[in-house]
């Protein structure tokens, strides 16, 4: 990759927005170490990043990151979703057979549900 610059300074880099750093680090602890308050974290952070990112384009300033803005964002809706998932599941393990055994339904030793009479 060339760079033309007419009066032979060397470019510098473009910096990454903060913000979007630490919605990147913590969109990955949310789906590792620290679900829930890690995505939530990552989700918050990555919509800073994106709004500050896109507030110094339209003064001027060219500050980098959009993307790991946008991968944090995503890993921790992503990680927001896999929790609603397993809450769900653990409610339906943990309440449905409450619910059904006193009304007369019970697991039999096939795994199906059989409607049980109470006399």
């Amino acid at each position: 990759m060339t760079y033309d610059n007419s009066d032979g300074s060397v470019p510098q880099p473009i910096q990454n927005s903060s913000t979007a750093i630490i919605s990147l680090i913590t969109g990955i602890l949310g789906l590792t170490l620290l679900p829930g308050i890690g995505s939530i974290i990552a989700i918050v952070t990555g919509m800073m990043a994106r709004k500050e990112i896109r507030t110094a384009q339209n003064t001027g300033v060219t500050i980098g990151g959009n993307g790991m803005a946008t991968a944090g964002l995503v890993m921790g809706w992503l990680g927001i979703g896999l929790g609603a998932c397993v809450c769900c599941i653990v409610a339906v393990t943990l309440i449905f057979p409450a619910v059904l055994v006193p009304l007369g339904i019970y697991w039999n030793n096939s795994g199906l549900l059989l409607p049980f009479l109470v006399i």
